[in-house]
């Protein structure tokens, strides 16, 4: 919402893109965002499942002139109401699902930035492909992720305990240490998905957050068989349902003979692809060696997967919720893959979906995550109990010698020799320790 605020107020505002993987709340942000700022809102939605009766005179407005000063005379009509420039938000969801809508952001950028104008969608990491219209270079972009755990703290009305876990207060949180760690114990179990964690909010129920979960896996595989090529639909659905059991063996490294036995690279690498860019699984390339920009020392042949969303993630493995929340359960069982899961999609919400971020193995150790931060080229890594030893991450620096470097954990904070141990649930704060 601040992000939208500055884009709002921007000088050389362009017309503004949110991007994000279905039921992020894309559309709930942008209609609340023009609830809170405008007199009005024009809401356009492009998916024709969403309008009554599969409604196309949406998409005829679009496929004539789309010049903004015709568009917006026919979206006055069609809405029955004015549009004027600072007063009006016109957004455009689902915007993927027509290209004339894409390409008319260029316009509206170019001849009418006065408009504030909004697009959406839930997958243009793949209409955002070369040659499908979008207008590089005359839009704005915001992703946008699951919820953190701060904002599900939040969420949960625990306000002040999540001012205090976002600002690194380590004095309060060292007393607070056993009952946020209880409440990681819950965010690995519920996860970041709004509707989600907006249930278990208001029920505090962990098996309507399994069911609410499992109906989300089924709403996803739907999409899938409705956007994906049919040539490499049961390839997609085959890579999906891999990612829990990769992430489960000792090597997490994706072979494509563990998705399917004897499949080759070519036979499943654009069904990955097509999830990539559908915005559910992320590419995590191994390192080579620390050097800055972190992107040309990462070797593309040698990955992990991770999914979207810690929650998720547990509900494909049909991980139990009840184990889950006894003990250490939710840190150890799946071979702490929840842990390594929810620092990942802290890390991607920290340095956007394209952000520099991989992991290094030397001979017998394994840094779980290296962040380009700050200038600097920074290892994480993630233990996922309280008595910890970091064999690997002591090898990393001793070969490489970091000016910043962190250990995630269950203990409390803490300043050690070569490194500093962050307690799991105080990963947002990674950013600006590295930068301090």
């Amino acid at each position: 919402m601040e992000s939208l605020t500055t884009w709002m107020e921007a000088p050389r505002r362009k017309p503004l893109l949110i991007r994000g993987a279905r039921q992020v709340g894309k559309t709930w942000l942008a209609k609340e965002f023009g609830r809170r700022h405008f007199r009005n809102v024009v809401y356009v939605n492009f998916d024709l499942d969403a309008n009554p009766a599969g409604d196309r005179r949406i998409h005829a407005v679009f496929e004539q002139d789309i010049r903004p000063d015709r568009l917006v005379r026919a979206l006055e009509a069609l809405f029955d109401t004015s549009i004027e420039p600072g007063e009006t938000l016109i957004i455009l969801d689902e915007v993927q699902e027509q290209t004339r809508a894409m390409a008319a952001l260029k316009y509206f950028a170019e001849d009418a930035p006065g408009y504030h104008v909004v697009a959406a969608g839930s997958h243009l990491g793949v209409a955002m492909r070369p040659g499908t219209g979008l207008p590089v270079g005359k839009v704005d972009v915001l992703s946008l992720f699951p919820l953190t755990f701060t904002e599900f703290l939040a969420a949960l009305r625990r306000d002040r305990l999540a001012e205090a876990v976002a600002g690194g207060e380590w004095d309060l949180l060292a007393v607070l240490h056993g009952e946020l760690t209880g409440l990681l114990r819950e965010y690995l179990c519920v996860g970041g998905m709004p509707e989600v964690v907006q249930g278990y909010a208001e029920n505090g129920s962990l098996v309507e957050a399994r069911a609410t979960q499992d109906a989300l896996l089924q709403l996803l595989r739907a999409d899938f068989s409705k956007h994906a090529p049919a040539s490499q639909l049961a390839r997609v659905w085959q890579v999906w349902d891999s990612i829990p059991v990769h992430l489960a063996k000792e090597n997490q490294r994706l072979v494509w003979g563990a998705v399917r036995p004897g499949a080759r690279a070519r036979d499943l690498e654009l069904a990955f692809q097509w999830l990539i860019d559908y915005g559910v699984v992320y590419k995590l390339p191994r390192l080579t060696r620390p050097g800055l920009p972190l992107a040309a020392y990462v070797e593309d042949a040698a990955f992990k997967a991770f999914g979207l969303d810690v929650g998720l993630l547990g509900a494909m493995a049909k991980l139990d919720v009840a184990t889950l929340m006894l003990g250490e359960a939710a840190f150890t069982e799946f071979r702490g893959t929840l842990a390594e899961q929810f620092v990942h999609q802290h890390l991607v919400a920290a340095l956007g979906a394209d952000g520099p971020l991989a992991y290094w193995t030397g001979k017998a150790a394994e840094v779980d995550f290296v962040a380009q931060l700050g200038g600097m080229v920074v290892p994480l890594e993630v233990k996922s109990a309280t008595q910890v030893r970091s064999k690997s991450l002591r090898s990393y620096l001793d070969r490489y010698h970091p000016a910043q470097a962190f250990r995630l954990s269950l203990a409390p904070h803490e300043v050690q020799t070569g490194f500093t141990n962050v307690p799991l649930y105080a990963v947002e704060t990674i950013p600006r320790e590295a930068a301090a």
